[in-house]
């Protein structure tokens, strides 16, 4: 490994302390080095509207009373260079002198795009960009796949998290799934639940199990916003996803139920009572159908709001929905070392008269955590964009 591999992995290790922290902004690291190789400062992406990587690297080379003129910063992504919360770092590193920037990632935002690099280069200051084969590259990437995804493909990056037997069942047939997986597990579906924009389920789990939905058992900075897909308004005034902390979003129907007489006047004087309550709802077109909200629609309502990563934790209803509409970018699975035979499943998906209908995934990562198996797994292609 060259020294220049060595200092960028280093900094992909600090932007990984961002995670749950910046969102939505990027998580960044950033190393300062001497001609010499000496450490000067390093310093990872704060919370939105905080300094970035590049200014806490040059605060933490600032406080131990050494210049960052000549140095070469080590960045996991493309120094900013536009005004926004905060000023562009791409004019901090130009102000301070550094002599060389090494950039794992180059940052699509068109606020950037580019931009920054040619900023620092217009300042005579060395730039380089490692190839998106290089390991700090695909770190970054990673990393950053909700934020990228908002950038280029305009929605979050959607990963589905479920836990099931062996066998594909989520619960038994009378509903108990306590526990099916082990703390181990449950405690990693923490890590990635913290880690999201906002986490999506839907009406048939809160009314079934009356969920919080919130990041417990690991400290957090941040609690991600829970979303309740609920077409028809049928969320408890008084359920427990409305409980702090964090906030918490249903979304239903523009129009009522127009399925049978008097159904429309049911599902708005539901409406009404939520919004009588104070709680925070939001009205969207609904999909072909005319029965139930637009899932492209919730998307790009999520992308509106700057969610970068949507974490589903939903029944098997709406994860089917989602299936079905190629809405899924990435599926996290727990899966229990048990057998438990007839059950509820994953998602409901429909029979098949052929397995070239099957839905096609790729292993992206499988880990043993406790002694349940994790897998990540993508739609072939998915995860480059």
């Amino acid at each position: 490994m060259s020294v220049d591999d060595a200092f960028l992995m280093q900094a992909v290790a600090l932007a990984r302390e961002a995670i749950g922290l910046s969102e939505p902004n990027p998580r960044v690291g950033c190393v300062l080095v001497s001609a010499s190789g000496e450490v000067l400062g390093q310093g990872h992406t704060q919370q939105a509207g905080g300094p970035h990587a590049e200014v806490m690297a040059l605060r933490d080379a600032e406080s131990r009373g050494l210049s960052a003129a000549g140095a070469t910063a080590y960045v996991t992504l493309e120094p900013c260079a536009h005004h926004g919360r905060t000023p562009p770092c791409a004019d901090a590193l130009v102000r301070v002198g550094v002599g060389r920037v090494v950039i794992a990632l180059m940052d699509p935002n068109p606020l950037v795009g580019g931009k920054g690099a040619a900023r620092l280069r217009e300042a005579g200051i060395a730039v380089d960009v490692v190839p998106p084969t290089h390991p700090a590259a695909v770190a970054s990437w990673e990393l950053n796949i909700g934020f990228l995804s908002r950038m280029v493909r305009q929605r979050p990056w959607v990963r589905m998290k479920m836990a099931g037997s062996l066998d594909g069942r989520t619960a038994l047939g009378n509903g108990q799934s306590k526990w099916i997986t082990g703390e181990a597990a449950r405690a990693d579906g923490q890590v990635w639940r913290a880690r999201a924009g906002a986490v999506l389920t839907g009406i048939g789990t809160v009314l079934a199990d009356d969920p919080r939905l919130d990041v417990r058992a690991i400290e957090t900075p941040r609690q991600p916003l829970r979303v309740v897909l609920d077409s028809h308004w049928r969320t408890p005034v008084n359920a427990r996803i409305w409980d702090l902390p964090g906030e918490a979003l249903v979304i239903g129907l523009e129009d009522g139920d127009q399925a049978e007489e008097g159904a429309s006047e049911r599902a708005a004087a539901r409406h009404q009572a939520l919004v009588d309550a104070g709680r925070p709802v939001l009205a969207l077109p609904a999909d072909n159908s005319g029965r139930h909200v637009s899932l492209p629609a919730v998307l790009a309502e999520l992308m509106r709001r700057h969610v970068n990563e949507l974490h589903v934790e939903a029944g098997a209803q709406l994860n089917a929905a989602l299936i079905a509409a190629d809405l899924v970018d990435e599926y996290l699975i727990y899966q229990a070392p048990k057998l438990i035979g007839p059950g509820r499943a994953l998602a409901e998906l429909p029979d098949l008269d052929d397995l070239t209908g099957a839905v096609t995934l790729q292993f992206h990562d499988v880990q043993m955590v406790g002694d349940d198996l994790r897998i990540l797994a993508r739609p072939p292609g998915r995860g480059r964009f």
